[in-house]
């Protein structure tokens, strides 16, 4: 019980983290279809709607179905969701990554200069790299592989929650951000994102060996 209550509560805390990208996404859709103004810091997205778009809506399916994998009886009642929604999200999560590339190499993005640049390529990689290693760890038949990096894959896609709330920390305490310590923020957002997974893996291996013991010792060997 206390197990799907933590679920329950895992599930509502990333929808949470969720909201302000989604809300900052759907913005987005709605200045491109009801022709808003446009300015220096939107001219990218007028010029070449369609990445972006797929962006936000990739990510947008991604961010809400996600959550629901990470919830074990959600898994364990409900198998054949759990494998057609995983589906739907290698597809989205791996749309993500590459629309996250394209933008970042051939947007002309106006802030965040060089270090940025640098670590949207890295995290951006690292997220397609991840889905595609736990996709294949699944068609091996090896779950516990498939949990790590799709956790992984899904953390780095969640980045833009944990970043809106480190840049308005970062702002609240030093001001408004420049170049070096905008990049500083949003990469601090995906370090902490990619932590926080880790320990959930590393949890759940050490649950996972806990009970091979047990059963072990249960079976007299």
């Amino acid at each position: 019980m206390i197990k799907e209550r933590s679920a329950k509560r895992l599930v509502a805390a990333l929808l949470l983290l969720s909201v302000i990208p989604l809300a900052a996404g759907v913005f987005r859709l709605i200045s491109l279809i009801g022709g808003a103004e446009m300015t220096p810091d939107n001219a990218r997205f007028f010029e070449m709607p369609l990445p972006v778009v797929l962006h936000i809506l990739s990510a947008g399916v991604y961010a809400i179905l996600g959550p629901f994998q990470f919830a074990p009886g959600f898994r364990r009642r409900k198998p054949g969701w759990h494998h057609a929604a995983g589906r739907v999200l290698v597809l989205c999560g791996l749309m993500v990554g590459l629309t996250g590339l394209w933008m970042t190499l051939f947007y002309p993005i106006p802030y965040g200069g060089k270090l940025l640049f640098a670590l949207r390529l890295l995290f951006g990689l690292a997220m397609v790299v991840s889905i595609l290693l736990g996709f294949t760890a699944i068609l091996r038949r090896d779950v516990n592989r498939h949990r790590a990096w799709m956790t992984r894959g899904y953390a780095i896609g969640l980045g833009a929650g944990t970043q809106a709330l480190t840049e308005m920390a970062g702002t609240a305490i030093f001001g408004p951000p420049g170049d070096l310590s905008k990049a500083l923020y949003m990469g601090t957002g995906w370090v902490i994102n990619l932590a926080v997974a880790e320990w959930a893996i590393r949890r759940g291996y050490s649950r996972h060996d806990s009970k091979k013991q047990q059963d072990k010792r249960n079976l007299g060997l």
